[in-house]
C-alpha cells in the first residue's frame, strides 16, 4: 500500500509505538491521520504536531470503537488503514485476578475484533482496505512472567491470521506487528527483562518496520529480525524449545 494521501486511524496514538506510527505516516504523506487514545490530551498533542485529528476512545468498549469508525467515515471519508495498536501488560500467572485477565483480553484481543467488525465490511464494500494489528513477539513465542500477556498476544496473532486468510480475496490486507521489547511507558522497568535480551528498540524503529511492511503488503512485521529464527527453532523441535524457555524462566521468571 502506498501511504500517500491515505486516511489512517491509529489507536494508542498518544505515546510509544502509536505516536511513532502517526509521525511515520505523516512523513509518508498521509492525507489524514486520526490519533485515537484514551488519553485525550496526549492524542491532542500528537495530532497538533502532525496536523492530524485527535479522538478520545476507550478501545475496551466496542461501542466507542464503532462510534469512532462511523464518525471518521461520515465526517472525513473512508478509512484506508486502521491500526489497532493499543495494548496493555500485566505480570503474573494463572493466579492473576480475573478482572486483570479480562482487561487484557478486551484491550489486546477484543479491540482488534471490534475494529475489524466495524471497519472490514465498509472496506470490503468499496473494494479493499488495510489492517495493522499490534501484537508482540510474545504472540509468536510466549512471555516469561506474564501468562495474560502471552495468551492474549497469541490470540491477537491468531485473529490477524484469520482475517488475512478469510478476507484477503475481498481486498483486505493485514499486517501484524510482533516486536520484542520496545522502549515505551509499558516497558518502563523491564530493561533487564528477557524480552529485551536482544536489545530494546525505539518506537521509531518499530514504526519504520511497519511502514516498510505495509508498503510491501506482507503479513509479519518483525522489527527484531531474529524472532523469525526463534519461531523456526520452536516449530522444528517444540520440546527442545520449551526446555530452553524453562531455562530462561529460571533466570527471568518466577521459576
Amino acid at each position: 500500500m502506498d501511504l500517500k494521501d491515505k486516511t489512517i486511524v491509529v489507536t494508542g496514538a498518544a505515546s510509544g509505538i502509536g505516536r511513532a506510527l502517526c509521525e511515520a505516516f505523516a512523513a509518508e504523506g498521509a492525507k489524514r491521520i486520526i490519533c485515537a487514545d484514551l488519553d485525550a490530551e496526549g492524542a491532542r498533542i500528537v495530532s497538533q504536531e502532525i496536523n492530524g485529528l485527535p479522538y478520545a476512545v476507550d478501545v475496551s468498549n466496542e461501542d466507542e470503537i464503532a462510534t469512532l469508525v462511523e464518525t471518521i467515515e461520515n465526517e472525513h471519508g473512508p478509512i484506508d488503514l486502521f491500526c489497532s495498536n493499543a495494548g496493555v501488560l500485566v505480570e503474573g500467572g494463572v493466579e492473576t485476578p480475573d478482572a486483570e485477565w479480562q482487561r487484557l483480553w478486551d484491550i489486546n484481543v477484543m479491540a482488534h475484533v471490534w475494529a475489524a467488525r466495524h471497519v472490514v465490511p465498509r472496506m470490503t464494500a468499496r473494494g479493499g482496505g488495510y489492517l495493522l494489528n499490534t501484537a508482540s513477539a510474545a504472540g509468536l513465542l510466549n512471555q516469561i512472567g506474564s501468562a495474560p500477556y502471552g495468551v492474549t498476544k497469541h490470540a491477537a496473532v491468531g485473529l490477524a491470521e484469520w482475517l488475512a486468510m478469510t478476507h484477503g480475496d475481498a481486498g483486505i490486507k493485514v499486517s501484524v506487528l510482533c516486536p520484542q521489547a520496545v522502549r515505551t511507558t509499558m516497558t518502563d522497568g523491564f530493561e533487564e527483562h528477557v524480552a529485551a535480551i536482544d536489545g530494546m528498540l525505539e518506537p521509531e524503529d518499530a514504526a519504520r518496520a511497519c511502514v516498510d511492511t505495509i508498503k510491501a503488503e506482507q503479513f509479519l512485521v518483525l522489527p527484531h529480525a531474529n524472532v523469525l529464527d526463534y519461531m523456526r527453532h520452536k516449530t522444528a523441535d517444540y520440546d527442545r524449545w520449551i526446555a530452553g524457555m524453562r531455562k530462561l524462566n529460571r533466570v527471568y521468571g518466577n521459576g
